[in-house]
């Protein structure tokens, strides 16, 4: 075995011991989810072809870990190529071991948070950063980490980063400013920035900035990280102003250096606005088009601050002996409703297996402990169990009360898988016939006013229109919404609204009044695979 095969042994065998010493919370926190071998290497070959064969590599990884990128880099270069390399990792209990492991191997490695570096001058930046940043949320940030961050990118870019933006959305921005002129940087980042909002200042940055050379996108069902449900995209690009007809590589499936499918688009036909997941293959036109938010008013199912506590069965209800005059109705959560047509009991209780009711109440605390001493001795049980301490609980008065969120007729569930389900359909559309609301794992479609007349006039156009709903096909849906890892879709309500409703507006016979809008048309994914293969 070479040296290089045996330290890499010895990283995997380090990488594992240090893992393990973190629970997986932490680990999650901490957004610490390491780069498999197997892809590092991958990765690192790919550089090697774009890094002109006279030069000298000068090396970075802005979130080192053990050093997979590194271990990569010399196998992939040989240390005669490699001229500098230097590392950030904030965390000692990774730094530390790394430190000794790669003693012998002229590694600059800083024990510091690399957000708060100042970066090199001259000759002394990287002509290779090659990265796999942390997977911090934006909830895990600080207020005072957000404002720093936000701060620093915007003086360094000109860009705006929005508030939801994780933090690798800022390593992401801030290691410009370490790579030399014409240098290579590549990122393995989760994909979810080519379809959110707060991914349009990374788009920006990619169209205008720097010239962008390939994004290949893993299938969603190949996680790239086993303890992590995220699907995986390689960003790789070089530090030049791009040429006026320049093409980036869209590769998907596969790996990297041996993808499933390649597509060419040009830059001109990108825009940072747009989702970038579903690669587009025409430019945008401006048509007048039906959309579900013409017809709807969509919004996502009420968070309770504590479903445990808020909401209620039959039998906990009786336990604690609570006035049924403060319960309503509400949906169980998806995976308890064996049909997608929910039909109601003379009360209007929805007739399902596991029947729940929400708790909701709007008296003053001393009235309720006054004329309803039992609904106050459970609600006393929420602060001992620091419910009324919950963000959302916290925020409300009384803490105990609920959104306004009325029975609807038409849902979305808010999640699922496609893996075996009939017509590949991840996402359900329930028709409602009870008086139950439902809350955050659905969406709530709420009928605006020339469909409520149109049912009113016709209430049989509401199974007609729910059929429709459910015929609509799952890759136009699964298009607007957005995919991770293990195949998990998930669609927000401004999503689920731009879905095409012509059909609903042919079905009730009127005129929707919409607006011409921008739409992207976007290859789904199997077409473009299908393409590829029949050509």
């Amino acid at each position: 075995m070479d040296t290089f095969a045996h330290l890499e042994v010895e990283r995997v065998a380090l990488q594992r011991e240090c893992d393990s010493a973190r629970t997986q919370k932490e680990r999650n926190r901490l957004g610490q989810f390491a780069t498999p071998p197997t892809l590092a290497l991958d990765i690192m070959q790919f550089a090697k072809k774009l890094i002109p064969i006279h030069e000298k590599v000068r090396f970075l990884d802005p979130a080192f870990g053990t050093g997979s990128f590194f271990s990569a880099l010399l196998e992939t270069f040989k240390p005669i190529r490699v001229k500098a390399a230097a590392g950030f990792e904030i965390d000692r209990h990774y730094a530390e071991r790394a430190r000794e492991l790669w003693r012998e191997n002229r590694l600059d490695l800083r024990i510091a948070d690399f957000t708060m570096g100042p970066p090199p001058k001259g000759t002394d930046k990287f002509n290779l950063l090659v990265c796999n940043p942390p997977y911090v949320r934006h909830h895990h940030l600080t207020a005072d980490d957000k404002a720093r961050l936000r701060s620093q990118t915007h003086s360094l870019s000109g860009l705006r980063l929005s508030g939801l933006s994780g933090l690798y959305c800022y390593f992401f921005l801030l290691s410009d400013a370490w790579v030399s002129d014409g240098g290579v940087c590549i990122w393995l980042v989760p994909s979810e920035f080519m379809d959110v909002n707060y991914g349009i200042p990374l788009k920006e940055y990619l169209l205008t900035k720097v010239t962008l050379l390939r994004i290949h996108r893993f299938d969603s069902l190949d996680v790239q990280f086993g303890d992590a449900l995220v699907s995986s995209s390689i960003v790789c690009f070089r530090k030049a102003s791009p040429l006026n007809d320049h093409a980036v590589d869209f590769t998907f499936g596969g790996s990297l250096s041996s993808p499933r499918l390649l597509q060419k688009i040009s830059l001109a036909d990108l825009r940072p606005n747009s989702k970038w997941n579903e690669r587009s293959k025409h430019t945008s036109l401006s048509v007048p088009t039906t959309r579900l938010s013409d017809i709807f008013e969509i919004k996502r199912g009420l968070a309770t601050g504590d479903n445990g506590f808020f909401i209620l069965t039959r039998e906990k209800i009786r336990r604690h002996r609570l006035p049924m005059k403060f319960l309503r109705p509400i949906l169980p959560s998806p995976r308890f409703l064996s049909t997608d047509e929910i039909h109601g009991d003379e009360d209007g209780n929805p007739v399902v297996e596991r029947q729940c009711f929400l708790l909701d109440c709007r008296l003053p605390e001393k009235v309720v402990q006054r004329d309803y001493p039992r609904l106050w001795q459970y609600l006393e049980q929420g602060k001992k169990n620091d419910v009324a301490k919950g963000y959302l609980c916290s925020s409300r008065t009384p803490w105990y009360s609920q959104e306004n969120r009325p029975a609807p007729l038409f849902l979305c569930t808010y999640m699922g898988r496609s893996n075996g389900k009939k017509n590949g359909a991840a996402l359900r559309f329930i028709l409602n016939h009870t008086l139950a609301t439902a809350a955050n794992v659905y969406l709530l479609l709420y009928p605006k006013t020339e469909l409520s007349q149109a049912l009113c006039a016709k209430p049989e156009l509401k199974k007609e229109i729910w059929t429709w709903l459910n015929a609509i096909s799952p890759d136009v849906v699964l298009g607007e919404g957005r995919v991770y890892g293990g195949g998990l879709h998930k669609i927000e309500p401004r999503e689920l609204g731009n879905v095409p409703a012509d059909g609903i507006e042919k079905l009730l016979d009127i005129t929707i009044k919409k607006k011409s809008i921008q739409l992207d048309f976007f290859a789904s994914e199997q077409n473009a695979l299908n393409h590829a293969f029949r050509t």
